[in-house]
C-alpha cells in the first residue's frame, strides 16, 4: 500500500492542505466514538450545502468534467449525506464489516475514495501508514463506501487505482468495450473490489449500476478480469525484459499501450527467449540498423557498399545488405502504432470476408459422416461484419477436425492504399531519395505488409470473431439455463417418475407432494410383459392416489410414452384421470452415482435414484437441478469448444442468481441449495445446517450472525435472499414457550453469555415479519418508517388492504416524492413496496412455464406439412429454437420465423428470444425423413 499511497500524494490537489490542523485529533480519536466529530461537523455544514444538494441528483447521468469541481464535490456531499447515513440503519453491516476486510482491501479503500478521504492522504508517509490501519477512521471511510441512494458519492472521480498501471484508463477501456457508462463502470469496479456478489448488486444496489441486469453485470465482470489479465501479463513481461536488458523506452511504451493479449503477443514476440530471433534481429546483430535509420532520416550520406563484408554471412554482397536493411525497416513499420492504427481503420471500411473450403486431405481420408456434417461450409464465404456466431464456431470446429481450410480474405485495394500511404505520408523520407533507395523503401513496406502485418490482421480478426462467438455461446447457455431453472414448480401433486429402459426395465419412483420417496420399483414394459406390468402400475397409482406420470427423455422414451398414452386412451387407470409429461433427464445418471446422491438416498440403487431425480425435476426444478453440474444439463451450443473456465464461471453465477432471486426458506432447504445463495459457499452452508440441527429452527435473520464463519460481509450478501416462513416460526415459538418454559430461559442465558457482543436478547429471539420478504435488513429501518407513513402493520404483509394503503400514499405523493420524504432512493422504495405487497409465499417462478402435460402421442411419420401442433422449447441458439413437439425428434424454428409480433407481450421478457420451457404453437413447414429434420414456423407463444 505504501507505494500506491506515495503515488497518490503526487497528484493530490493543494487546497486540501488547509484542513491539516484538524488532523491529529481525528487520527487519535478513541475507537468508542468515531461518529461524534463527524455528526457535529455535518450539522454545522448542512445549511451551507443545502443548495448544492439539489444539484447532485443529475450527477450520475452526466459525470463532472471540470477536474477542480470533481475533487471538491464529495466534500460538500459528505456533509450532506453524513447525517443521513447516521440516522438510517441500512449501513450497519458495513460498519462492522471493516474489521475482517480491513487489511485485505486497504489499498482499495484509500484509492477508491480519493477525494472524500483527503484526510489520510495528506499526512506524511510515516503517520499515514499508522493512520490507514487505525480502526476508527477506516470505519468512517467504509461507512461511506456506497450510501444506498447516492451514486453521486462514488463519482468522486472515475479514476481508479489499479494494481498494475497501464497507459490506458481501466474505467474508460471497460466502458468502451461493454458500452456501459463510465460512472457505472467505476462504481462496479469498486463494488466488485468490496467482494459484492452479482445477485446482491442487481437487487440492492440498482441506483449505483443504473439498473443493469445480472447478465450485463456478468459481462462487465468478465471484461474487467480480461483487462486485468492483460495488465498483469504486460507487467510480468516488462520485468522479464528489464532483467534481460532488452527493455527500451519505445518498447515499454508499446507494451503499456496493449489492450488485448493478441497485441501483447505481437509486441513481445521478437523478444521471447528460445526463438532464434527474427530476420530483423539478425540484421541488427550484423550492425545494419544505422543504415536503415539513415535511409529514413539522412539518405544523402548513406552508402550501402561500405557495409559489405565478403567473409560474413548476411553482408557478403550488396543484395544481402539490402535484404538486411529491408528486414529492419519492415520490422520498424510493423511495430509502429500509427501504422497499425491506419491499417485497422482501413480494414473497417472495406469488405473483408472469411472463407472456408473442404480441406484437400480430408476429402481423401476423412470419415464420410463427419464431412457431411459440414456440408454448409464446403464452399462458404461471408463478410466478417455479418457472420453469425454459430457459423464461426462451426468453421473452427471443422478446421480443428482438419475437414475445412479457413482463410481471411483482405482485398488487394487495402494493400495498395496502405503501401501508398506508408511511402508518401507516414514514412516519407526527410530528404530526396535515389531511385534504388526508393525501390528499397517500397519493397520494405510490401514486405512488412505481406510477412508481418497481414498475418497479424488475420490472427486479430479470427481471434476477435472466435472470442465474441464463444462469449455469445456462453451467454446463450446461461440464458437457457436460467429459463430452465426458473421453470414453474408443480406443487401439491403426488408424482410417479419413470426412467425408461429396454433390457434393464423401466425404473419407477413415487414421490409425495413434499418430495418424500413413497415407493420404488422396476417394471419390464418392452420385453413382452407389458400387459402383466400394467396391472402393477395401476395398483401403485391407485394406492398412492397418483395421477401424474413423469417420463425421462432417454433410451426407450418413445416406446414408454406410447405405452402410457395407449393405456390412458383406453381409460385403463379409471377412476384416476392420468396425464403424463416428458422431462429432460440430462445429468440424472451422473447425479445418481455422485457422493451427494449417496448421502441423500443411501439405501437406493443408483438406477432408482435417477427415477426419483426425474420426478423431482417437475416438482421443484430449481432444487433438483442445482445438484447437477450445470454443463451436464445440456442446453448449450458448442459447449465443448468454448473456454471451460469462462463457461463454468458463468453457469455457476447463473445458478447463484436463480437460487438467490427465488430465495430459500432457511429452515427447510437442503445444504446443496444453500451453497448457491449469494455470499455462501460449501463450508458456510454446512455451518448453517449444523447450527439448525443443534439449536432448532432460525427465528429471524439476525440469528444468522451467530453461525460460525458468517461475518458481516457474508451476512450483508446473503441476508436478503433467505426467507422465513412466519407460520412455521410462530408455531415453533408458541410450542417452545409451552414445553420448555424453564429450559428456554437457561438456553437463552447461555447463548447470551457466549454472544453478548453480537446480539441483544430480544433481537435474537423474536420473529420479524419483514424476514419473509425480499427487503434487505439494511432497509428495515426505512421499511418501518414507510409502514408508519401509510398506517400499516408489519403483520399484514401480503394482504390486500396493505396493497390499498400503499396505493393511496403513492398516488398522492408519487414514488419519487415518497422516496425523498423517507430519505431513500426510488429503487429501494420500490423493493420495499414489492416486499410488503407480494402475497405470502410469493414465487417469481409463477411467471414462467409449467411442464406440458399430455394424454396422447404423435409419430414422426404422422407429421404432415401444414399441421399445427403445440410444443415446448428445448434449447435456444442464435440460429433458431428447437421445439419438442412430442415425436421423439425436436423441430427447429429458424430465427427468421421468430418475430416480435409473434411473441406474447404479457410475459416478462428478458430478451427477444424464446427460452427453454416456454410453450409454443407451431406449424410444420418441412419434414426431411432421411435426415430426421423438421422445420417449423412459430404461430404464437402460449
Amino acid at each position: 500500500t505504501s507505494e500506491s499511497e506515495e503515488e497518490e500524494e503526487e497528484w493530490e490537489p493543494k487546497p486540501k492542505i488547509a484542513r491539516r490542523p484538524g488532523l491529529p485529533k481525528k487520527a487519535e480519536a478513541k475507537p468508542k466514538k468515531p461518529a461524534a466529530p463527524w455528526s457535529t461537523v455535518a450539522r454545522k455544514m448542512v445549511k451551507k450545502v443545502a443548495i448544492k444538494e439539489e444539484m447532485d441528483v443529475s450527477l450520475p447521468i452526466a459525470p463532472v468534467e471540470d477536474n477542480k469541481m470533481q475533487l471538491l464535490k464529495p466534500k460538500e456531499e459528505d456533509a450532506g449525506t453524513k447525517p443521513k447515513s447516521l440516522n438510517r440503519k441500512p449501513e450497519v453491516p458495513k460498519k462492522t464489516e471493516i474489521n475482517s476486510f480491513q487489511v485485505k482491501n486497504q489499498n482499495s479503500f484509500v484509492s477508491d475514495e480519493k477525494p472524500s478521504t483527503s484526510v489520510p492522504v495528506v499526512k506524511q508517509e510515516k503517520c499515514e501508514e499508522e493512520f490507514a490501519f487505525d480502526e476508527p477512521p477506516s470505519k468512517k471511510i467504509k461507512l461511506n463506501a456506497c450510501p444506498e441512494g447516492k451514486p453521486v458519492k462514488t463519482l468522486g472521480g472515475n479514476k481508479i487505482k489499479e494494481e498494475f498501471e497501464m497507459n490506458w484508463d481501466i474505467v474508460q477501456a471497460l466502458s468502451e468495450i461493454t458500452n456501459v457508462e463510465p460512472w457505472v463502470c467505476a462504481n462496479l469496479i469498486r463494488l466488485f473490489q468490496e467482494e459484492n456478489t452479482i445477485p446482491f448488486i442487481a437487487r440492492y444496489r440498482k441506483e449505483l449500476v443504473n439498473n443493469l441486469e445480472a447478465d450485463a453485470l456478468r459481462e462487465v465482470q468478465h471484461t474487467l478480469e480480461e483487462l486485468r489479465t492483460v495488465a498483469k501479463k504486460t507487467h510480468t513481461m516488462i520485468q522479464k525484459l528489464k532483467k534481460e536488458g532488452k527493455l527500451s523506452s519505445c518498447l515499454l511504451k508499446g507494451l503499456l499501450n496493449c489492450r488485448t493479449l493478441e497485441e501483447l503477443d505481437h509486441v513481445s514476440a521478437p523478444y521471447k527467449t528460445g526463438s532464434k530471433g527474427t530476420k530483423a534481429q539478425r540484421a541488427r546483430q550484423l550492425g545494419l540498423e544505422p543504415a536503415a535509420l539513415s535511409l529514413l532520416q539522412n539518405p544523402v550520406e548513406l552508402n550501402l557498399f561500405s557495409y559489405i563484408r565478403p567473409n560474413t554471412k548476411g553482408l557478403a554482397n550488396i543484395q544481402e545488405v539490402e535484404a538486411g536493411v529491408q528486414h529492419i525497416l519492415a520490422d520498424i513499420f510493423a511495430k509502429d502504432k500509427d501504422t497499425l492504427d491506419f491499417i485497422r481503420k482501413l480494414c473497417q471500411q472495406r469488405y473483408i470476408s472469411i472463407q472456408s473450403t473442404l480441406a484437400k486431405v480430408s476429402s481423401k481420408t476423412g470419415n464420410e459422416k463427419d464431412i457431411d456434417k459440414f456440408q454448409l461450409y464446403h464452399e462458404f464465404s461471408c463478410n466478417i461484419k455479418n457472420i453469425q456466431h454459430h457459423q464461426i464456431l462451426a468453421i473452427n470446429r471443422g478446421e480443428n477436425l482438419k475437414i475445412l481450410t479457413v482463410k481471411v480474405n483482405i482485398p488487394d485495394g487495402v494493400k495498395n492504399e496502405f503501401c501508398w500511404w506508408c511511402v508518401n505520408e507516414r514514412w516519407r523520407p526527410k530528404q530526396f531519395l535515389k531511385p534504388e533507395f526508393m525501390r528499397l523503401l517500397r519493397s520494405s513496406v510490401e514486405d512488412a505488409y505481406k510477412r508481418l502485418i497481414y498475418p497479424l490482421l488475420c490472427r486479430e480478426f479470427r481471434s476477435k470473431l472466435t472470442s465474441d462467438a464463444e462469449k455469445e455461446s456462453v451467454m446463450m447457455f446461461g440464458r437457457n439455463l436460467r429459463q430452465l431453472l426458473l421453470t414453474s414448480p408443480v406443487r401439491g401433486r403426488t408424482l410417479m417418475g419413470v426412467d425408461p429402459g429396454y433390457k434393464h426395465g423401466c425404473k419407477l419412483a413415487i414421490i409425495s407432494p413434499t418430495s418424500q420417496i413413497l415407493h420404488t420399483d422396476v417394471v419390464y414394459l418392452h420385453s413382452g410383459q407389458g400387459f402383466r406390468e400394467a396391472e402393477k402400475i395401476k395398483n401403485l397409482l391407485l394406492q398412492y392416489n397418483c395421477s401424474t406420470v413423469v417420463i425421462g427423455n432417454g433410451t426407450a422414451c418413445r416406446e414408454t410414452e406410447a405405452y402410457f398414452a395407449d393405456l390412458i386412451m383406453k381409460k385403463y387407470f379409471a377412476p384416476l384421470d392420468v396425464v403424463y409429461c416428458i422431462v429432460s433427464e440430462a445429468g440424472a445418471s451422473i447425479y445418481s452415482v455422485s457422493p451427494e446422491a449417496c448421502k441423500e438416498m443411501p439405501d437406493l440403487d443408483p438406477n432408482l435414484r435417477s427415477a426419483v431425480s426425474i420426478a423431482r425435476r417437475v416438482q421443484d426444478p430449481l432444487a433438483e437441478l442445482v445438484k447437477i453440474e450445470p454443463k451436464h444439463i445440456g442446453v448449450g451450443m458448442y459447449q465443448h469448444d468454448v473456454s471451460q473456465t469462462l463457461l463454468k464461471a458463468t453457469l455457476d453465477s447463473v445458478v447463484e442468481e436463480c437460487v438467490s432471486f427465488v430465495g430459500v426458506d432457511i429452515n427447510i432447504c437442503s445444504e446443496i441449495l444453500l451453497r448457491h445463495i449469494a455470499g455462501l459457499n460449501t463450508n458456510r452452508a454446512k455451518n448453517i445446517i449444523e447450527w439448525r440441527e443443534k439449536n432448532g429452527p432460525f427465528i429471524n435473520r439476525e440469528q444468522l450472525k451467530e453461525v460460525k464463519g458468517l461475518g458481516p460481509k457474508t451476512f450483508q450478501q446473503c441476508a436478503g435472499f433467505i426467507r422465513f416462513n412466519q407460520e412455521y416460526i410462530k408455531t415453533f415459538c408458541s410450542n417452545k414457550k409451552k414445553e420448555l418454559g424453564s429450559r428456554a430461559l437457561l438456553t437463552k442465558a447461555g447463548a447470551l453469555g457466549k454472544k453478548k457482543s453480537k446480539l441483544t436478547p430480544c433481537a435474537s429471539q423474536l420473529p420479524n415479519p419483514l424476514d419473509q420478504t425480499c427487503i434487505h435488513p439494511e432497509s428495515y429501518n426505512i421499511a418501518m418508517r414507510f409502514l408508519s407513513l401509510i398506517g400499516g402493520n408489519a403483520n399484514d404483509i401480503g394482504k390486500s388492504d396493505m396493497q390499498q394503503k400503499v396505493n393511496v400514499v403513492i398516488q398522492k405523493e408519487g414514488l419519487e416524492g415518497t422516496a425523498k420524504r423517507l430519505n431513500t432512493t426510488v429503487h429501494t422504495l420500490q423493493l420495499i413496496i414489492d416486499g410488503l405487497t407480494q402475497p405470502e409465499g410469493y414465487d417469481i417462478r409463477t411467471d414462467f412455464d409449467k411442464p406440458d402435460f399430455k394424454r396422447s402421442i404423435v409419430c414422426f411419420e404422422d407429421l404432415s406439412v401444414g399441421a399445427v401442433l403445440t410444443g415446448k422449447v428445448e434449447n435456444a441458439t442464435p440460429f433458431g429454437v428447437f421445439v419438442d413437439i412430442g415425436v421423439g425428434k425436436s423441430g427447429l424454428i429458424p430465427v427468421r420465423n421468430i418475430t416480435e409480433a409473434k411473441l406474447s407481450k404479457v410475459k416478462k421478457r428478458r430478451s427477444l428470444g424464446l427460452g427453454p420451457g416456454e410453450r409454443v404453437e407451431v406449424k410444420v413447414l418441412n419434414v426431411d425423413i432421411p435426415r430426421l429434420r423438421i422445420t417449423l414456423d412459430l404461430i404464437r407463444v402460449l
